[in-house]
């Protein structure tokens, strides 16, 4: 299988680091293809304006998606945007691995997605949720956090884990067609010793190694959501 790695942490050194290099050498090592794009390392940058361009398709009036789906019909991306879309369609299981920051993804991996998911090349025209470009392939969120597990439980001070990841889960890769496998978290990451940071690496060893037998997050299909995009009775009712 070939796994695309976007890591979005600025200290090589960190547990961040330390899981993506651990994912490298567990997948490569029993004849999985890796590619890992460092964001930080590669200096990535995350603000979406005229430069992801080479074409025009409106020099008057900016408008992103236009010019997104116009890029796709004359291949008009950026250098950097065309290397990350090739390895986005290359890859079979695509890993984000961050540190929770205020309660969703670093800016640098948002504008990561911001700029590399493209109108008309990645979505649009009919191609969401299950009809998405990347329906059968998988991706799965590997992350710390700040706080303990219990601050993110149902009663937790921050709220369910869950609910918090919906966005990125539900709204950005499975809005694409990815199988979203329920996500690897690493809690309290900066507030745990050497033997708890050694045990979770090999709980994400294990994981890792299990990718292709994981049941992905259940969500309603298109076909449970009437023409309003609201769940019809009978979807709820299976519920």
């Amino acid at each position: 299988m070939n796994f695309f790695i976007v890591h979005a942490h600025a200290e090589p050194q960190s547990f961040n680091g330390a899981l993506t290099y651990q994912a490298r050498e567990v997948l490569e090592a029993v004849g999985h293809e890796v590619i890992v794009s460092d964001l930080y390392a590669m200096q990535f940058d995350p603000v979406s304006d005229r430069r992801n361009f080479t074409s025009q398709k409106d020099p008057d009036y900016f408008k992103q998606q236009v010019e997104e789906s116009h890029a796709t019909e004359v291949d008009g991306f950026a250098l950097d945007i065309k290397a990350e879309l090739e390895k986005l369609e290359w890859c079979d299981v695509l890993i984000f691995q961050f540190p929770l920051w205020w309660f969703g993804l670093p800016a640098i991996l948002k504008g990561w997605v911001d700029r590399v998911f493209v109108m008309g090349r990645i979505y649009g025209g009919g191609k969401w949720y299950d009809n998405g470009v990347f329906q059968g392939k998988k991706a799965m969120l590997s992350l710390t956090t700040g706080g303990p597990r219990t601050m993110y439980s149902e009663i937790g001070l921050n709220g369910d884990i869950h609910s918090i990841l919906f966005p990125i889960n539900h709204g950005i890769l499975r809005f694409v067609g990815f199988d979203v496998l329920p996500p690897f978290i690493v809690w309290g990451a900066s507030r745990i010793g050497d033997e708890r940071r050694q045990a979770y690496l090999k709980e994400y060893q294990q994981r890792l190694l299990t990718i292709p037998q994981t049941p992905a997050i259940a969500y309603p299909s298109l076909a449970d959501f009437d023409e309003n995009f609201q769940l019809k009775p009978s979807a709820l009712e299976s519920d």
